[in-house]
């Protein structure tokens, strides 16, 4: 097995963070190694935002509710950005129109989305390479429309979530995955019958580490989460939000 494989099978989300800064030839090689990501088309639909200001940080920290957003090493935000194609002067009215609706479909906010999770994943690599430690920040999206002003985002750009990189100041255990044979499919579909066990025996597992690990003990399974998680609502905000943006006008 290679480093490379080594440290993605290594990967654990870091929450804590010594005082040690990143040094500019750092944040360049995480920055480079995202943008060596697959990309649809060639399209690149994504702006990486480096949030160093430390005001700009506790505001994004109060709608993420996590302290890790402000006490970190560096903070990155991925955006889905489609405004530079927007920004390009169409030949006619005719294909300017076309331009406009094809940015409005899903399939290009989807398009956008994966371009950047794609480069997130390579930067997430390189910084781990380097011996930093790294946390993806959904919770951004806890209330995406303040995320919006805060960042100062023009039309057609989204803000997806965020990333904290530093140097490690703890090692948690690396947390269970699902078993190979409940992700990886072949051909067709399997049953939800014939996963049924699989996602048993991962309940028993992930019980067993909770209530092994060396901090946050706790009685859980994945079941129990997702029961949780999926019985209140989850940002309806946001759906609006992607709307409101790609109809604004200038």
């Amino acid at each position: 097995m290679n480093e490379t494989i080594e440290t993605i099978l290594n990967h654990r989300s870091i929450r804590k963070f010594t005082d040690q800064s990143l040094s500019e030839e750092q944040v360049e090689i995480i920055v480079r190694a995202a943008q060596q990501a697959s990309t649809s088309s060639y399209m690149m639909a994504y702006t990486i935002i480096g949030v160093t200001d430390s005001e700009i940080k506790k505001q994004l920290a109060e709608v993420s509710g996590q302290f890790y957003v402000e006490k970190n090493a560096h903070l990155f935000v991925f955006c889905a950005d489609l405004s530079r194609i927007k920004a390009i002067e169409a030949s006619d009215e005719e294909a300017a129109k076309m331009i406009e609706e094809n940015l409005q479909s899903t399939e290009q906010f989807i398009v956008a989305t994966v371009d950047a999770a794609l480069a997130a994943q390579n930067a997430a690599i390189a910084a781990e390479s380097l011996g930093l430690g790294i946390c993806y920040i959904g919770s951004l999206r806890n209330d995406i429309n303040r995320v919006n002003e805060i960042l100062e985002l023009p039309e057609y750009v989204y803000p997806l979530f965020g990333m904290v990189i530093g140097y490690p100041a703890h090692e948690p255990e690396k947390k269970p995955r699902f078993p190979m044979e409940l992700i990886y499919h072949e051909n067709t579909y399997k049953s939800h019958e014939e996963a049924d066990k699989y996602v048993k025996d991962f309940d028993e597992t992930l019980k067993t580490y909770y209530a092994n690990r060396s901090f946050n003990t706790r009685h859980d399974t994945w079941t129990k989460q997702m029961l949780r998680k999926y019985k209140v609502p989850q940002r309806l905000d946001v759906g609006p939000f992607i709307k409101k943006k790609q109809m604004n006008r200038h």
